[in-house]
């Protein structure tokens, strides 16, 4: 039986290991310990990814507490997995600011099957950061960034093996992340050229008046890709 773009990702987030951080004070969101994780995610990339069409890479930072951290869905948080994706689960209903400015991306662009269909979200870091109890990312001290980045490169050439369209990456970020990435990017090849979109936790916080913008914006990216 041929593998699936979902059995390629269900099969890397089996076999992944987080990186050690020993001194750094820094905590590793790591939330594939879990078997109810395990199993919710092996349920949605079942659902929506398995098939061998390609699709088009969207990059976050790293996964967050209440989205990603929890689920272990990028920028899915409980509520959105069950009432958007149809599939129950036993976490805290708690919404997460990202996840809810994706789903209504989702839903601007026809749905989570076509959504899905066309595009793979993850992040740059696949595993997510926390100190003193706060998110944290990658990229915020340059220890943590020089800890990380073999894992880094690792696991995205891995997840690059799913399906990965090479032509084009969108980067959620036009900031410290877009930066980090394209640097990496024209050391290791990984695509052939980036894109960058604000960050929805940036939409969210800080633009939220002006959602439908960016919205607009997304789409027309996506669109521009022909991903949709």
């Amino acid at each position: 039986m041929p593998e699936t773009f979902g059995s390629r990702v269900i099969r890397f987030y089996e076999h992944l290991k987080p990186p050690r951080l020993p001194g750094l004070g820094v905590d590793v969101l790591f939330p594939f310990r879990d078997p109810l994780v395990r199993q919710c995610t092996t349920a949605f990339y079942r659902k929506f990814f398995d098939d061998s069409s390609p699709r088009t890479f969207i990059m976050g930072i790293n996964p967050g507490r209440f989205g990603g951290g929890t689920t272990g869905i990028p920028f899915t948080d409980p509520v959105s997995m069950e009432r958007q994706l149809g599939i129950p689960n036993p976490f805290p209903k708690r919404r997460e600011l990202s996840a809810e400015f994706v789903g209504a991306l989702i839903d601007r662009l026809g749905g989570a099957s076509a959504f899905y269909g066309r595009c793979f979200i993850t992040a740059v870091s696949p595993v997510g950061f926390t100190k003193d109890g706060k998110n944290y990312n990658y990229y915020d001290s340059p220890k943590l960034l020089a800890a990380v980045k073999p894992f880094i490169v690792r696991t995205l050439r891995e997840q690059l093996s799913f399906g990965a369209r090479r032509d084009v990456a969108i980067v959620l970020g036009t900031g410290k992340n877009f930066d980090v990435i394209s640097r990496l990017n024209a050391e290791e090849e990984f695509f052939d050229r980036l894109e960058a979109v604000e960050h929805p936790r940036f939409i969210m916080q800080y633009r939220r008046p002006h959602v439908k913008r960016f919205l607009d914006k997304y789409e027309a990216v996506l669109g521009s890709r022909k991903t949709l």
